[in-house]
This record gives C-alpha cells, sequence and structure tokens, in this order.
C-alpha cells in the first residue's frame, strides 16, 4: 500500500488507517475472533496506522489490538490513541480530564494495556474545558522526550485550539471527522492545519455506515450510537439515504462500490489526509482496501460534487448536547 506522511513532523503511514473503536464500543456486538482476524489482515495487506481510544470498551479495545499485535514487530506499524474521556461502570460518559497528572496516567495504563513502550500518536479525545491546551500538550511533550511518545496529534478542537497547541510543540495530526457529509473543516480547520503543516486523519468517512451502500431504512433501530444520531432519524435518514443512492448509481458507473468510492473522495482530497476505515470484519476490511489505489479523475470527482455538494446532509453530525461540548463545533476562527 502507499503511504503518506503526517504532517511535516509526522510518521508516515499508509494510505489508509484501521479505525478499532467499532470492534470493543458503540456499533452493537463485535466478534472477537473476527475482530483479530481483521487486525492481522491489515497489518499483512500494509496498513500500518491502527487507531484507538483508550475508553473505547473501557480499556477492551487496547487490549485487543495489544493481543492481535503482539507477535508482530513493533516497528512494522504505528499506533495512534485518544485519551481523556472518562467512564463509569454502566458505560456511562463523566465529562473529560486532560490535566497533566492525568495525562500521564492514562498513558502508564494504555502502555500497559498495549503490551508496548511507546505509542506513536498521542491525543487528547476532546478538548477539556477546565484545562488549557497548552498544560496538555505541555504533559505530552515530556513524554516525547522521555520517550514514551513519537508523535502528538489532537482531535475535534478548532483552528485556534491548534494554533495554542502547534505553539507548544509540534502537532503531527488533527483527528476529525470529514467525510462526503461532513466537510465543516473545509472552511477555516484544514486550511489552519496547512498552513502549519498539520496532517488529518479523516474519521467517520462512510458517516458511520450511511453511505456505505450498505445501510437501510429497516436498520434504523440499531441498539448503537445510531440510535441516538440526528442523521438515521426519520426524514433526516430517508434525505440522507437518497444521496447514498446517487454515490452509488455513479459507483456503479465505474465498477466500484459505494463505499469505496466514498473513501477514495476522502483520500483525493489531498495527500495530507489519511482516511481511517472502521471495518469490524474481513469482507468489509477488503471493500475498502479496494479504495486506496483508486484514482478519481475530474469527471468523477465533479459527478460526486454534484450528488453530494457540501452542507447537502440532512442532520447534524452528532446530538446537539455533544455538539456543545465539541471545539470543533462552536470555535470559529
Amino acid at each position: 500500500m502507499n503511504q503518506r506522511r503526517l504532517g511535516r513532523t509526522g510518521p508516515l503511514v499508509s494510505t489508509l488507517g484501521l479505525g478499532c473503536m467499532g470492534m470493543s464500543d458503540f456499533y452493537g456486538p463485535a466478534d472477537r475472533t473476527e475482530s483479530l482476524a481483521t487486525i492481522a489482515m491489515a497489518v499483512e495487506r500494509g496498513v500500518t496506522l491502527l487507531d484507538t481510544g483508550d475508553f473505547y470498551g473501557m480499556g477492551h479495545n487496547e487490549m485487543l489490538i495489544g493481543e492481535a499485535l503482539r507477535s508482530l514487530p513493533r516497528d512494522g506499524f504505528q499506533i495512534s490513541v485518544k485519551f481523556g474521556a472518562l467512564r463509569d461502570p454502566d458505560a456511562g460518559w463523566a465529562g473529560y480530564d486532560s490535566r497533566p497528572a492525568a495525562v500521564k496516567n492514562f498513558l502508564a495504563y494504555t502502555l500497559q494495556r498495549l503490551g508496548t513502550d511507546h505509542i506513536d500518536i498521542y491525543r487528547p479525545a476532546r478538548l477539556d474545558p477546565n484545562v488549557p491546551i497548552e498544560e496538555t500538550v505541555g504533559a505530552m511533550a515530556e513524554m516525547v522526550e522521555k520517550g514514551h511518545l513519537r508523535h502528538i496529534g489532537l482531535s475535534e478542537v478548532g483552528a485556534t485550539t491548534i494554533r495554542r497547541a502547534h505553539a507548544v510543540h509540534p502537532i503531527a495530526d488533527l483527528q476529525i471527522e470529514y467525510s462526503l457529509l461532513s466537510r465543516g473543516i473545509e472552511s477555516d480547520i484544514l486550511p489552519t492545519c496547512r498552513e502549519l503543516g498539520i496532517g488529518v486523519t479523516a474519521y467517520g468517512v462512510l458517516s458511520r455506515g450511511l453511505i456505505s451502500g450498505h445501510w437501510s431504512k429497516d436498520r434504523s433501530g440499531a441498539r448503537d450510537f445510531r440510535a441516538i444520531s440526528p442523521r438515521f432519524q426519520g426524514e433526516n435518514l430517508a434525505r440522507n439515504l437518497s444521496l447514498a443512492e446517487a454515490l452509488g448509481a455513479i459507483a456503479a458507473e465505474r465498477g466500484v462500490t459505494t463505499a469505496q468510492l466514498a473513501i477514495a473522495w476522502v483520500a483525493s482530497r489531498g495527500e495530507d489526509i489519511v482516511p481511517l476505515v472502521g471495518a469490524r470484519r474481513r469482507d468489509r476490511l477488503e471493500e475498502a482496501l479496494g479504495a486506496a489505489e483508486l484514482v478519481l479523475d475530474e469527471a468523477t470527482l465533479a459527478a460526486i460534487e454534484a450528488a453530494i455538494p457540501a452542507g447537502a446532509a440532512a442532520g447534524a453530525r452528532y446530538p446537539a448536547s455533544q455538539l456543545l461540548h465539541m471545539d470543533s463545533e462552536t470555535q470559529h476562527g
């Protein structure tokens, strides 16, 4: 698989990364054996970037990845980890903690669960409103100096926060949602990253399955994140599925799948963008990998733009209660 560098200072990674969250949390039950086989297949096929969070399944996802990678050479892949989200025994949420002492505490547990001596890219999952980003990044910079971290990343923050963080220590990449249905970063966040030489790892490239070509109205009762996602409700779902159908028609004309076209579109937005695919099964991974070599010509890009122009999505990408706490949504400039 081809590779891309994450920003001016970040690592060289595969064109596509594997987002492992769904193997432990948020999308209903997952098959452990299939999850392990999917991670192994990804690495075997040249995927080097594996993305997780210490709160995915309350540590389950890190332990799963650690088990899958135990027999592989550590220098053959990169692990990206988000931290800071607080959970309770009922899998509920209790805010974020990005104090310097918490950064080091979370990291200690992560290293143990993954069975590694360093994390390639470490990032706060969201901005902690009670802790200046400079303090959080400063603590991570200490961990870089000690060799526990290789690079520092950010997640779902706005342009001003990105600048403040980057002034303390070079930021390798920003992880943020980016897809045909979620193009909010194009106004000021993406230009800021490019000005500063910061890469983007894009999650939600299939809008949580909505534009994968595999979703249908009769699945709308799914007991997972999508049950509360505005884009999967009522008329919003009908509108968004019509957009997916339009994309599917373009894909069919070109002999590829809807998902492959959606992933390739994100990859086409720049060599500094690495799409994360959230495949939980080998067949879905196989499909996604087909997008890695897909080059979209101008006619195809124009057709996609006409079918799903910026702002076409019906409904917000998160419930309003969550958007209120997302720096990337509330901050402008």
